[in-house]
């Protein structure tokens, strides 16, 4: 509980008494560690003590910002889901997509990310949290992007009203989540121009 204190006029600010000032920078520390931990052991084998020694901090700095390894790595997906995917605005539904497609593939190419959310996907089974999470991480906000694409290509008049965006989000990030985090396959050189070609007559073919 913060305790509050009154000083004089003029009289330097003093910090309250039994605050916890927790300092960002070892938060993020913490944070970087907690992915470095994922992508070498996995959220099974990973631990407290492991991810304070990566940090260079001790087990008590990051108890103090979460309760468990489950917490923290839920906090960690959630503050993801937040930051979200750029929407795109290129003027039409192929610049939309391909650019989609460009952000989409440099994070799944990261090498913690290639690693971490295949881990994480694994342990969502036995952890609903963890589901919950990786689906607001992983889908909603996805949607979300996807729903404003189709939306600006049905006002376009490059979709039909009747424009389904979680097809969009199949058709547009379903092959590419495929190729680079499931089969871990390279991408060839015009890939993602392709890939961005075949969505769209996908999304716009007639019946």
């Amino acid at each position: 509980m913060l305790v509050c204190m009154t000083t004089e006029p003029g009289s330097p600010r003093r910090t309250p008494a039994g605050a916890a000032v927790l300092r960002e920078d070892v938060t993020e520390a913490i944070r970087a560690a907690v992915f470095e931990e994922l992508a070498t052991v996995g959220f099974a084998r990973m631990s407290i003590e492991a991810i304070a020694r990566r940090a260079g901090v001790g087990k008590t700095a990051v108890y103090r910002r979460w309760k468990s390894k489950l917490s923290l790595v839920l906090d960690l997906v959630s503050a993801f889901a937040a930051q979200g995917l750029p929407v795109p605005a290129t003027g039409s539904l192929y610049g939309d997509v391909r650019a989609l497609l460009e952000v989409a593939s440099r994070a799944l190419r990261h090498r913690v990310a290639s690693q971490v959310i295949p881990d994480l996907l694994v342990e969502s089974t036995r952890h609903p949290e963890i589901a919950q999470a990786i689906r607001a991480a992983l889908f909603d906000s996805q949607r979300g992007v996807a729903a404003l694409v189709v939306r600006d290509a049905v006002t376009r008049g490059e979709l039909p009203d009747s424009a389904d965006p979680d097809r969009a989000l199949d058709l547009i990030i379903g092959p590419l989540y495929w190729r680079l985090v499931v089969v871990r396959g390279d991408l060839p050189k015009g890939y993602l121009d392709d890939l961005a070609a075949s969505a769209v007559a996908a999304l716009t073919r007639k019946g």
